[in-house]
C-alpha cells in the first residue's frame, strides 16, 4: 500500500540538509527511487521511494520549500532519516532543478501553482 509522508520536520547538520521521518514503520526497507515530481493540485513536490512492491512519498508542500531552495543553491542532495538509518536521497538536486525551471512560466501545471513556484524560489531563478 502506497503510503504518503509529508516533510515538515528539517535541519542542517554541517551544511548538510537532513528530513526526518518519525512515523515509520518498523522493518521497513525504503530506498530512493531517484525521482522527483510535481503534484499541481496539491501544491507539493513529491520524492518517490522504492518500498519493494510499491512506491511511498516524500511529500514537500510551500512550507517545506525554502530549504529546497537552499538545496539548489548548493548543489547537495538531501538526507533523509529513517529511524537510526540515514540515506541520501539520490538525483534529488538534479530531479528539482530541472523541475522549477520547467515549471517557471509554463501554465500547464495551473497558474496558481506556478506563481507559488515562482515566488518561493525567485532567487534561484534569477541566478
Amino acid at each position: 500500500m502506497r503510503k504518503i509522508y509529508t516533510i515538515e520536520t528539517l535541519n542542517f547538520e554541517n551544511e548538510q540538509l537532513h528530513f526526518s521521518l518519525n512515523d515509520i514503520e518498523a522493518n521497513l526497507q525504503l530506498k530512493p527511487a531517484a525521482q522527483l515530481i510535481a503534484d499541481s493540485d496539491d501544491f507539493a513536490f513529491i520524492y518517490l521511494l522504492d518500498a519493494g512492491e510499491n512506491y511511498h512519498y516524500l511529500r514537500f508542500p510551500p512550507s517545506s520549500w525554502d530549504e529546497l531552495v537552499h538545496i539548489l543553491q548548493k548543489k547537495q542532495n538531501p538526507k533523509l532519516q529513517l529511524g537510526a538509518e540515514v540515506i541520501e536521497l539520490t538525483n534529488f538536486y538534479d530531479e528539482l532543478e530541472m523541475l522549477v525551471y520547467n515549471i517557471e512560466g509554463n501554465f500547464n501545471y495551473g497558474a496558481e501553482f506556478v506563481q507559488e513556484v515562482e515566488k518561493h524560489f525567485k532567487t534561484f531563478l534569477s541566478e
